[in-house]
C-alpha cells in the first residue's frame, strides 16, 4: 500500500473509530446500559457490547469486565445469546483469548470497507434486460420485500423472512433503503443501505446476487445506486463488513480496508 494510501486509511479508521462504535451501535436495541468503557445492548434475545477503546484495561481487569458481562446478560432470561464484536487493531491483543476463556466463541471474521461514498456512485452497465429499483419506498412493499427475501435466501443459504424486513423497515423508517435488481423472471440481487443518525456514515448491508448472474456488474450497479442515493441525503462516508466475495467489489469501486471484524458470541448453556 502506497504512502497515501495508507495515510487515507488511517484517516478513515479513525473516522469509524469515533463515530461508529459506542453509541451508534445501540441504534435500534430495546435498552442498553453502561459498565466502564463497555455499552451493553439487547436486541430482542440477542445481546451486543460495543466500545471505542479499552485502553488501560488488561489482565485481571479485564477478565472481571468480561466476567461481569456474562453476568448482565446471563440474568437476563430473555437473552438467548451475547456478542461482543472485536476489531482486529484493538488492543489488548490477548482479549481473543480472554473473551474464549469466558465462553465467548469466535465467528467468522470479515474485513471492514469504509471510503467515501462519492468515489461508489456513478454509472454502471447493466445487462440486458436487468434494472435496478428501490423497493421500500412504495404503498405496499410487502410482494417486492417478499421477493427479495427469497433471493437472499438462496444466495446465502439460509431464511430471509420478509416479515422480519418488514418490521426492520418501519422499526427504522427513513434509515434503510431496501434496493433490487431484477428481470422479467425475478429478482437476481439484493442489498440495503443503511444510515446512521448522527453521523457522516450509511451501511451497505445484505448485498448478493444469484451464483448464475454474477461476474456481470450487477453488485457493482447496485452499489453505485445505493452510493448516489446516499449522497444525496448528505451522506459522506459508506462502510461494510465484507465478505472474501464482496470486498473485491468494493475495493474496486473505492472502499479501502481498514481493520477487520470478529464476533465473539456467547451462548446461555
Amino acid at each position: 500500500m502506497s504512502r497515501s494510501h495508507e495515510e487515507e486509511r488511517r484517516r478513515l479508521l479513525a473516522a469509524y473509530d469515533a463515530q461508529l462504535r459506542e453509541q451508534a451501535e445501540m441504534s435500534g436495541a430495546t435498552s442498553h446500559d453502561r459498565d466502564g468503557p463497555l455499552w451493553r445492548g439487547k436486541f430482542g434475545a440477542r445481546g451486543l457490547v460495543s466500545y471505542r477503546s479499552l485502553e488501560g484495561c488488561t489482565g485481571q481487569a479485564l477478565d472481571d469486565l468480561i466476567a461481569q458481562t456474562v453476568a448482565h446478560y446471563a440474568a437476563d432470561p430473555t437473552i438467548t445469546s451475547a456478542e461482543w464484536k472485536t476489531r482486529g487493531h484493538d488492543l489488548p491483543t490477548d482479549l481473543p483469548d480472554r473473551l474464549r476463556a469466558h465462553g465467548f466463541q469466535p465467528e467468522e471474521a470479515e474485513t471492514v470497507m469504509v471510503g467515501e461514498a462519492r468515489h461508489l456512485a456513478g454509472p454502471v452497465t447493466l445487462p440486458s434486460g436487468v434494472r435496478l429499483r428501490r423497493i421500500d419506498d412504495q404503498p405496499d412493499p410487502l410482494p417486492d420485500v417478499t421477493r427479495a427475501a427469497d433471493t437472499q435466501s438462496r444466495v446465502f443459504g439460509f431464511p430471509f423472512r420478509p416479515e422480519e424486513l418488514m418490521r426492520r423497515l418501519e422499526r427504522h423508517r427513513g434509515h434503510i433503503e431496501l434496493w433490487i435488481a431484477e428481470t422479467a423472471d425475478g429478482v437476481v440481487c439484493v442489498g440495503r443501505l443503511e444510515v446512521v443518525p448522527g453521523t457522516e456514515f450509511a451501511g451497505l448491508w445484505g448485498g448478493g446476487t444469484l451464483p448464475e448472474w454474477r461476474g456481470q456488474g450487477i453488485y457493482r450497479a447496485l452499489t453505485a445506486a445505493r452510493a448516489q442515493s446516499a449522497l444525496d441525503r448528505g451522506v459522506r462516508y459508506l462502510h461494510s463488513d465484507s465478505t472474501d466475495a464482496s470486498r473485491p467489489i468494493l475495493e474496486r469501486s473505492g472502499l479501502l480496508p481498514v481493520t477487520t471484524t470478529t464476533p465473539y458470541v456467547w451462548e446461555r448453556p
